[in-house]
């Protein structure tokens, strides 16, 4: 734990210590000056004494400031109503470091040209938020290209991932940052060297080229996803009720303000429940954005301007086809819910061996055509562009990661307003 990070406490309780993930991506309302108090249960059989220092009154969450100068951070359905009622009547607005995205995060995208350009070696304007992106999925978004195969052809079909010498080009106002199972596997300036921290690469190349040269802004590319999992099981969503496989809904006992794991819930249904991924991979993105220098240096603040999605190959067994339009809905939702991003867009990706009316790319752009989502979520065919099938990762084969990193980052823009 970093020294500037608070411990958070479950109240009424000894056990069960928990840090608050995300809450500097939450509008909380902080409080200047607030008196000490008591406290009481909502049952009313126990109470503590301590500060008011934060309420969201969109999540219901709490921070309080003990004696000791620890904090606990918890749900106000913990309290009396008398406290529930004291909240509502206190604070004022004071916004954290990571600001609401508005209107594509208050951000204009430039045109694309035919061809990219070489990046001009330049360090991003550090006055400005970071524009991040969310990268979630399965093992095609983890990234199976190969590097050695992509500067074999870079000069020719990707002339901006080299310079003239042949030599990789670095990006130094696009970071890349990669999470598997919560651990960090990749942290350094964008090159098609290393897109995963293994040699290998996925979408994250082509995306990332496309969205630093649009955006005047830092961006930072956060990719949190490990291969094999279903949105209609692993990943399913939280607001998800009855959409899961066989009909399951989320099953974890975490809020948008705490996506870690839960040790008590994977206990109860033998060590894996539906939405466990969910909570893994948005709470490692969260715990990162809450340090937003380690991975962006020199960053103070930032905005969520997208989410970027390319999943499906475990679908027909492990989740559920049928109602994966809909999960799509509860999973945007839920990104912008749980990062703050009210206005983010979202961009997936079809399977590259699937037609348009492939059922599983239906239901994609069933979703995109949602009247709701109108110029908030775009989907990039991937058929054209792909060799061999998902499930074999395409052979490796670095032109495809890279056509589908580039259809997926032009569609970004677009939402952006760029053209």
């Amino acid at each position: 734990m970093n020294a500037n990070q608070s411990q958070t406490f479950q109240p009424f309780r000894h056990s069960g210590i928990r840090r608050l993930a995300g809450a500097s991506a939450l509008a909380w309302i902080l409080v200047s000056g607030a008196p000490a108090r008591t406290w009481t249960s909502a049952d009313g059989s126990k109470t503590f004494e301590g500060e008011l220092k934060s309420y969201d009154p969109a999540t219901g969450m709490v921070g309080v400031t003990l004696a000791n100068g620890k904090t606990m951070s918890f749900n106000q359905s913990k309290l009396a109503e008398a406290d529930v009622a004291f909240l509502k009547e206190q604070g004022k607005i004071d916004p954290p470091s990571s600001k609401p995205n508005a209107s594509g995060g208050g951000i204009s995208a430039k045109s694309l040209p035919d061809a990219l350009p070489d990046p001009d070696g330049k360090e991003a304007d550090m006055s400005k938020p970071v524009q991040v992106f969310i990268m979630m999925g399965q093992s095609n978004m983890l990234g199976f290209g190969n590097a050695g195969q992509l500067m074999g052809v870079a000069a020719e079909k990707y002339p901006y991932v080299v310079d003239d010498e042949g030599k990789w080009n670095v990006r130094k106002d696009v970071r890349n940052v990669f999470f598997c199972m919560a651990q960090l596997k990749y942290n350094d300036w964008l090159t098609g060297e290393n897109g995963n921290g293994s040699g290998k690469f996925g979408p994250e190349i082509g995306i990332g080229n496309y969205l630093g040269y649009a955006i005047d802004a830092p961006v930072m590319i956060l990719k949190s996803c490990v291969g094999n999992r279903a949105l209609g099981w692993d990943l399913l969503p939280p607001s998800a009720v009855g959409t899961g496989k066989d009909g399951k809904s989320y099953q974890g006992d975490s809020e948008s303000s705490n996506r870690k794991v839960s040790e008590e819930a994977k206990a109860k249904s033998g060590g894996w429940y539906a939405g466990l991924q969910y909570d893994q991979d948005v709470g490692a993105a969260q715990e990162a954005l809450k340090n937003l220098s380690t991975y962006y240096p020199g960053a103070k603040e930032y905005e969520v301007a997208g989410f970027f999605w390319w999943q499906g190959n475990a679908e027909p067994g492990k989740g559920s086809v049928e109602n994966y339009d809909k999960n799509l809905a509860f999973l945007f939702n839920d990104l912008r819910k749980d990062f703050n991003a009210p206005n983010a867009k979202f961009v997936c990706a079809t399977l590259g061996e699937h037609d348009k009316d492939a059922p599983l790319s239906k239901k994609m752009f069933d979703f995109a055509d949602r009247p709701e989502f109108k110029d908030q979520a775009a989907v990039f065919f991937s058929k054209p562009v792909a060799k061999g099938s998902s499930g074999g990762h395409y052979g490796g084969d670095a032109e495809t990661y890279m056509n589908v990193g580039e259809g997926m980052g032009r569609e970004m823009v677009k939402l952006l307003g760029g053209k």
